[in-house]
């Protein structure tokens, strides 16, 4: 076992590493100069020789590889440099930014498992095959809704039609209702089809014929018997939706506002400040591989036939 974890961790390592070669040689490449962006302004008055110095102090004119080398040594150390356009450490603007973005992607994955477990348990206990058959291919329409715009539809709707979630002075936890549902609905659909399949697969086993021959009703087997084998795919699915939480993170933030990751995303891109954006492809590869490794971990608690393979493997 320990060797499994020291494996899972080498390669979350190897992962990361990859991560940070690859985005820091892309943005790279971009065409254009966030230094020039911002100290070539004719309103701020300076000369080419004070512009060359600012450069030489960012070390823009050092060549790719020992860019690469400092910047790498620097995330290391959990120095993730200067944003040339704020003028601050990014390490600041991550730490003011940062936790309202988790706090929404918590949010958002936590109602997005609950919503899935609703359809998905709805789809299969309903009475009438008309009714489970339009619960099942509600998934496929939560997945299709583009998120800006139903972040737009829930505000109108809420918001202006109904009158029932403000959008001027809301309280905290008012002003969290609509960006999570918004965050959530595209995530539970994925979640929700294939915990559907893994519950229609896992009641055909014979296990569930002995227990209802037993006498237990078909919603005692299905909560005490078919969902632990049928959490395991939704639990390696939810790892891998965790990089798309945190992209919806961002274009939710953007459509109402929230001073987060997004808002610093958007003007890092608008401006190219290639600090940040490193940092938050760094920040979203960490979160990333942290998921995935927590549900490697996890999964041979779930399904003893994990662990007993992994120790054969061994």
């Amino acid at each position: 076992m320990t060797a499994t974890i020291a494996n899972r961790i080498g390669q979350a390592a190897l992962v990361l590493l990859l991560a940070f070669t690859a985005s820091f040689l892309l943005l790279q490449a971009l065409p254009g100069d966030a230094i020039l962006i911002k100290y070539q302004n004719p309103e701020m008055g300076l000369s080419p020789e004070q512009i060359a110095e600012i450069r030489l102090r960012y070390g823009a004119d050092a060549p790719l590889w020992a860019q690469y080398g400092n910047a790498l040594w620097n995330v290391l150390q959990g120095n993730f440099g200067y944003s040339v356009q704020a003028g601050v450490p990014v390490n600041a603007l991550l730490a003011t930014n940062l936790p309202p973005t988790l706090r929404l992607a918590s949010l958002g994955l936590l109602v997005a498992v609950l919503l899935a477990g609703a359809v998905a348990f709805a789809a299969t206990l309903a009475p009438f095959r008309w009714l489970r058959e339009a619960l099942q291919s509600l998934p496929s329409l939560m997945i299709a809704v583009p998120v800006f715009w139903l972040g737009i539809m829930l505000i109108q709707l809420f918001s202006f039609r109904l009158r029932l979630v403000p959008v001027i002075n809301p309280s905290e936890l008012q002003a969290l209702i609509l960006p999570v549902a918004t965050l959530a609905v595209p995530i539970a659909a994925p979640l929700a089809q294939i915990l559907i399949r893994s519950l229609d697969e896992a009641e055909l086993q014979p296990f569930v014929a002995v227990a209802r021959a037993k006498g237990a009703s078909r919603s005692s087997v299905l909560w005490h018997h078919v969902l632990r084998n049928a959490l395991l795919p939704v639990l390696t699915i939810a790892g891998v939706l965790f990089g798309e939480l945190l992209a919806g993170a961002v274009v939710t933030e953007t459509v109402f506002g929230i001073n987060g990751l997004g808002r610093v995303t958007e003007q890092a891109v608008s401006n190219q400040d290639t600090a940040v954006l490193q940092a938050i492809v760094v920040l979203a590869a960490a979160g990333f591989v942290l998921i995935n490794l927590a549900v490697d971990l996890v999964a041979p608690l779930i399904d003893p036939r994990l662990q007993r393979s992994t120790e054969a493997l061994a």
